[in-house]
């Protein structure tokens, strides 16, 4: 009986010995104690007033933040006068003196240093119309800006500045971007100074907001409010994701409800290359009116399922009334690309060069058809929309 408890002892042993081996080899993180040189060591829980280490995201900011600039713009605007001032004879009695007045206002904004040679991007709608614009950069130094050019349709624009020794931040793949991503976004919201946000990417290809024309938009949770328009929207390695163009508020004051939107850095880049390169941006136009398609407009034009852009409008003498487009086409593909909707079909006749032809694919009569077209120049648009948009 003994004989038998001793060899389940040893058994036991035995199996426990093993169990251990393994998992100090394997494991030794399951286990409160190591070994170093032979010695143990146990492995014990910071002291109290020590921090304990934890992830963070100061590493990207403090990337980023040198790059971003707060922008100052000052306005002359014209006061506006009663009409009867204009009177002659009240002019022959009082003379000059109520010749009309300016006044000055001042706007405030953000901006990313995207090159060490001084350009910076930042929203049209920051350096509108504005007489004065002044940059003041994150190691406090200040510099008057000149406006290289400006893009309207995507709310973009390229300034210059002649400071040595810029930082400037690195384009980061927008197009990669995915919901869930964490982001920062940093500005000057309200005019504190520069502040960093945290949030995530709550949607990405966000469009038909009625903000701008191009819209491609990455949607984020991270508070932006008036000040941060301009600003970067950047991942957790602190490149540059998007620029920080609108929020959706309820609000008069435009405080953030935790919905931003971003320009893609992809689309920023675009622009900023047309316009250093040739002092605008060029886009490609065919001259047509068109509306989504819907469920209805399908089963009336008996198609199988709901694709493309219905031409609801042909212009006379533009591109696509010469090349034979009819009102009632519908656009399924530019260029080999499908159509999906208004929205897309704008985009992919954007990018087409001026001056050279293209094949669009329309359904007439429930056939499809090919038709050549010799892409125009879009029109240049003003941008009429505001930073804030109301529900």
């Amino acid at each position: 009986m003994i004989r038998k408890l001793w060899l389940v002892f040893c058994q036991t042993a035995t199996v426990c010995v093993a169990v251990l081996f393994v998992v100090t080899t394997l494991r030794p993180d399951l286990l409160s104690w190591t070994t170093r040189g032979g010695v143990v060591t146990i492995r014990e829980s910071p002291p109290e007033g020590e921090p304990k280490r934890i992830s963070s995201l100061s590493d990207a900011a403090k990337r980023a933040m040198p790059a971003v600039v707060n922008i100052y713009t000052t306005k002359e605007t014209r006061i506006q006068r009663h009409p009867f001032m204009d009177d002659p004879v009240f002019r022959h009695f009082f003379g000059e003196r109520f010749d009309a007045e300016t006044r000055k206002s001042t706007n405030l904004g953000s901006g990313v240093i995207v090159s060490e040679q001084g350009y910076i991007l930042t929203n049209s709608h920051v350096v509108e119309a504005a007489d004065e614009i002044e940059i003041a950069l994150a190691d406090t130094r200040r510099a008057k800006a000149r406006v290289i050019g400006t893009d309207p349709e995507t709310d973009l624009a390229v300034l210059k500045i002649d400071i040595p020794k810029l930082p400037s931040i690195l384009f980061g793949q927008s197009d990669q971007a995915r919901v869930g991503d964490v982001v920062l976004a940093i500005g000057n919201p309200f005019g504190v100074g520069q502040t960093v946000t945290a949030g995530i990417i709550s949607a990405v290809g966000r469009s038909q907001l009625g903000i701008n024309t191009f819209e491609n938009f990455i949607q984020t949770d991270a508070a932006i409010n008036p000040g941060n328009s301009g600003g970067a929207l950047v991942d957790t390695s602190g490149q540059l994701l998007g620029i920080n163009t609108a929020i959706y508020s309820r609000t008069p004051g435009g405080a953030s409800l935790g919905i931003g939107f971003a320009i893609p850095a992809s689309t920023a880049k675009q622009v900023l290359e047309q316009i250093m390169q040739h002092g605008q941006v060029t886009r490609g136009w065919i001259g047509v009116g068109v509306q989504d398609m819907t469920r209805e407009l399908s089963e009336s034009f008996k198609l199988p399922e709901i694709r493309g852009a219905l031409i609801t409008e042909v212009f006379r003498g533009t591109p696509a009334d010469k090349a034979g487009i009819k009102l009632g086409d519908i656009l399924v593909g530019v260029e080999g690309q499908p159509v999906i909707d208004s929205s897309s079909m704008l985009n992919l006749v954007a990018a087409l060069h001026p001056g050279r032809q293209a094949t669009l694919k329309v359904v007439r009569s429930q056939q499809e058809t090919d038709i050549k077209v010799t892409i125009g120049r879009r029109p240049l648009q003003q941008r009429n929309s505001p930073e804030r948009r109301e529900p």
